[in-house]
């Protein structure tokens, strides 16, 4: 939840899992049909948290990459608000906005989704519920409390969005953001990135707070003023600091490799999820300290 104006605002986004690694026709959906997915969505949501009926809900009927909503200041969710803001409606009572792609079939800039990161077995729609801030407190809450065990689309919603984006699909839910992050989380632990998150999470939650990842073999990289700096050592000093009393030169060399491709690695990540990197030369130290 975000406080904004004086209106709380509760995060969510639509999970479509994939089937078979294909990737969804389209990227976006047309005016009626976004519409039409939005309203059932949030019928979907007041089964939830009836009091959902009471706010503003703002949908996206476009795809993304998980990556994409987990990026430092919520840029999915910020645009959602932005064109709320800026769309027609009655002042008084809750409204339900889609917003997809425009009459011929183009998708606008504020919804198209990042060309590099397709592929995945996971695409996320983001939806946005703002209004009371007593009432969207409590919906933000019951949302954390039951939509990761039980936010599973409903069979309509589920086959509509299907249909609609041209993918098979193997489930459909609910999630706040923290539930994707959770997700998150538990992936990049399963791909051996666990040691990145806590980095990640710091951005994401405590921007103004410092996170290191000072534990070899790993790279060392600090997380501090919006971005992370990665240190780079020449051979003999990551010797000093990854390999110390090793002399055998093909092992050092295959090492340092190793360690120049785990950190590019990182660094890839860390801009999936538009965290800044800034690579820092760190000379003959091999404590934290040379990182500045």
């Amino acid at each position: 939840m975000n406080r904004s104006e004086g209106a709380v605002e509760v995060r969510g986004l639509m999970a479509i899992e994939l089937q078979g690694g294909q990737a969804p026709a389209r990227a976006a959906l047309d005016p009626a049909t976004a519409g039409e997915l939005a309203q059932k969505l949030a019928r979907d949501l007041a089964e939830h948290a009836p009091q959902a009926r009471e706010l503003d809900l703002v949908v996206a009927a476009a795809h993304f990459d998980p990556a994409e909503a987990l990026r430092p200041g919520w840029p999915l969710h910020r645009r959602l608000q932005e064109l709320a803001q800026r769309a027609p409606g009655a002042a008084e009572g809750p409204r339900i906005i889609a917003f997809g792609a425009d009459a011929d079939g183009a998708v606008p800039q504020p919804l198209q989704a990042d060309p590099d990161l397709r592929g995945g077995s996971l695409r996320v729609l983001p939806f946005l519920l703002r209004g009371d801030a007593d009432i969207a407190r409590t919906v933000g809450e019951q949302f954390e409390a039951v939509l990761l065990e039980r936010g599973m689309a409903a069979a309509d919603t589920a086959l509509l969005a299907q249909q609609a984006f041209a993918v098979p699909t193997e489930h459909i839910r609910y999630l706040t953001v923290h539930d994707l992050a959770a997700i998150t989380a538990m992936q990049y632990q399963h791909q051996g990135l666990e040691a990145l998150w806590p980095l990640i999470e710091t951005a994401l939650l405590q921007p103004d707070a410092e996170q290191w990842l000072d534990a070899p073999p790993e790279p060392l990289l600090r997380y501090a003023d919006g971005e992370v700096r990665i240190a780079l050592f020449d051979p003999d000093a990551w010797r000093r600091r990854y390999a110390p009393g090793t002399d055998d030169r093909a092992v050092l060399e295959r090492g340092f490799q190793l360690f120049q491709a785990r950190q590019r690695q990182y660094a890839a990540v860390l801009g999936a999820h538009d965290i800044p990197v800034q690579f820092v030369h760190c000379g003959g130290s091999d404590g934290p300290d040379s990182l500045c």
